[in-house]
């Protein structure tokens, strides 16, 4: 896999184990500036692991409330993906054929 089709979530988790390591690398380095850096990125690694966590919760409500709409609804669950598949096929093909001419 190339740098572009890979997940975003393999890059966060390494960009996040890097920064534990620099962390770890950098404990025993006296410094005011070094102890700065590092509270700001002991701040932010933080930060990250909240935001990734609401978005995490956001994302399994969401999966659920859709699971309850269709099966509240399902035929017209059903109607609605077709019509997105109908027009979405449609607009694939004009413009495969666009590029053919």
């Amino acid at each position: 896999m190339n740098k572009h089709t890979q997940p975003p979530h393999n890059d966060l988790g390494t960009l996040a184990e890097d920064a534990r390591a620099l962390m770890t690398a950098t404990a025993d380095v006296a410094g005011e500036k070094v102890a700065e850096a590092r509270k700001r990125l002991h701040s932010a690694l933080e930060s990250a692991k909240e935001i990734a966590g609401n978005l995490r919760d956001k994302a399994v409500a969401g999966a659920k409330a859709t699971d309850e709409a269709v099966h509240e609804h399902p035929y017209k669950a059903i109607g609605i993906a077709l019509g997105a598949g109908v027009i979405l096929g449609y607009l694939l093909t004009r413009r495969c054929s666009r590029k053919g001419d």
